[in-house]
């Protein structure tokens, strides 16, 4: 009896709306970040081996591929392919922190998948170059770890601060979403690539380090990234529009209420 009840329990709850929309979306993210990374990381592994497409052409395929991601899967899953963004909507409740995890799991087992792939890219064409660091397609700090950090915490700050403004402000031209996001991380990558890679994404950089076994630095690309999207989404969110008198909204409380995305 009961295991006919456990079994009819979890019947429901697999052909339920809400569980068939929760897993479009993770599919989605996992597609999205699939070629984010193939894309962007390939073209870094290419550029390595050949030097034919060049630091500007990096730069471009970076914000070329977010932004076309952003119109293919972002009215589905919201487009994040980011931790950081993920994390930092759920704290400001725009997004519910029950999804988090999920959309962390599935984008990290993408990350992970994709960089096998592009490795074995690298063995095939070069055998003796997925051994070396100069052939390395993540990220590592030139220079002292500080200054890295810094800029990751900046870049970061400015890709949320964008992503907030257009993507959660309804005054917002919402079709221009993807291009504003994508020319930030193209910006991002030309002013902060020579010095910390630009990851602007935990995923993003602890995949290869996982993959080639490089740890470098590795603690700037987890921790800048999340404090700087945190701190650009608590910056928005204090300009946000509010129809409150500036009497009120000093209060702390409502202040509190404000910049967490309440009404």
């Amino acid at each position: 009896m009961e295991e006919g009840q456990s079994k009819s329990v979890a019947s429901n709850l697999w052909s339920s709306a809400e569980t068939v929309k929760l897993l479009q979306k993770l599919f989605a993210e996992v597609v999205g970040t699939y070629f984010v990374i193939f894309a962007g990381c390939g073209a870094v592994a290419v550029d390595k081996m050949y030097g034919s497409v060049s630091f500007p052409g990096v730069s471009v395929v970076w914000g070329l591929i977010v932004m076309v991601m952003i119109y293919s899967v972002g009215h589905i899953s919201g487009a994040h392919f980011n931790p950081a963004v993920t994390v930092t909507f759920a704290i400001f409740r725009q997004f519910p922190f029950k999804q988090v995890k999920g959309y962390s799991l599935y984008r990290y087992h993408s990350n992970k998948q994709t960089r096998f792939q592009i490795r074995w890219i690298c063995v095939i064409h070069c055998a003796n170059c997925i051994s070396s660091e100069e052939a390395y397609f993540g990220t590592v700090p030139v220079g002292p770890n500080l200054r890295s950090f810094v800029l990751e915490i900046i870049i970061s700050f400015l890709l949320m601060f964008v992503i907030s403004g257009v993507a959660t402000d309804n005054r917002a031209v919402g079709e221009l979403a993807g291009i504003a996001v994508g020319m930030t991380i193209m910006l991002n990558v030309f002013v902060a690539g020579p010095v910390s890679g630009a990851s602007m994404n935990p995923a993003r950089s602890l995949g290869p380090a996982i993959v080639m076994r490089i740890y470098k630095g590795i603690w700037v690309y987890i921790v800048g990234p999340f404090a700087g999207t945190i701190l650009g989404g608590f910056a928005y969110n204090l300009i946000r529009y509010t129809n409150k008198p500036l009497s009120e909204l000093t209060k702390s409380a409502t202040l509190l209420r404000s910049v967490r995305g309440y009404p």
